[in-house]
């Protein structure tokens, strides 16, 4: 392989892993306004809307409530369908979302 390729390779490879961060936040912005119909732009529910608040929440605590809405554990209108349309993954991303929005 030339000098030159292999050179633009690397560059390539470097600037791809410098958008890394950006497009994994984007995904999580993307797949959060899914929860924006209920709770709110950014997790920020409405005053009196009954609905959890989820900016600000800690993640340890977030992927549990969720794992629960998943089983069966806690009682739900319609948050055990939704969530098992999301991977594990995806719930991460999300949390990790959440949390870093200011209360």
């Amino acid at each position: 392989m030339k000098k030159n390729t292999m050179g633009a390779i690397v560059a390539l490879i470097a600037a791809s892993a410098a958008c890394w961060p950006a497009a994994r936040a984007q995904e999580a912005r993307y797949l959060a306004g899914n929860c924006a119909n209920c709770h709110g732009t950014d997790g920020h529910s409405a005053a009196g809307g009954g609905m959890s608040a989820l900016a600000g929440m800690p993640r340890a605590y977030f992927l549990e409530q969720l794992a629960a809405f998943r089983s069966g554990a806690r009682p739900a209108t319609i948050m055990h369908q939704l969530v098992r349309g999301y991977t594990d993954e995806q719930l991460a991303r999300l949390a990790e979302f959440f949390e870093r929005q200011p209360k």
